[in-house]
């Protein structure tokens, strides 16, 4: 089931801190374009069918990954992105972004994303796996 656009954005902003609307939209929109470009398959299509259609259309369209990022990587990329972001603020808006959808998706979908990221991802997510 599609998660609607209000209330995806209020768990983004709740979760991350986020002083409005606009800086959770954008933290979303960078997070899921990165994210995009690391998926594939049914994996990128089932998880786009899960959020609001325009963050879904962000998914299926992503900006283009020469090679999978670890998720240190992922975190850097996501603050040069991000105007005026640092590593640690893109750490919280990445993980604000994908725990809410992690939240939106059953575990069996949950698992199947994970499986086609790097190792370390699962913090990411807020699903720590076990070591």
């Amino acid at each position: 089931m599609r998660i609607r656009w209000e209330p995806f954005l209020e768990r983004v902003q709740e979760r991350g801190e986020y002083s409005s609307r606009h800086e959770a939209e954008r933290a979303a929109r960078v997070v899921l374009a990165l994210l995009g470009a690391h998926l594939v398959g049914d994996v990128r299509s089932d998880l786009a069918a899960r959020l609001p259609e325009t963050f879904s259309l962000i998914l299926l369209n992503p900006l283009q990954a020469a090679e999978p990022l670890s998720p240190e990587r992922f975190v850097r990329a996501t603050a040069a992105w991000i105007d005026g972001a640092t590593e640690e603020t893109a750490k919280w808006d990445v993980g604000a972004v994908l725990s809410v959808v992690a939240d939106g998706c059953d575990d069996d979908l949950t698992e199947r994303v994970l499986t086609q990221l790097p190792p370390g991802y699962d913090l990411l997510f807020g699903r720590p796996r076990a070591a």
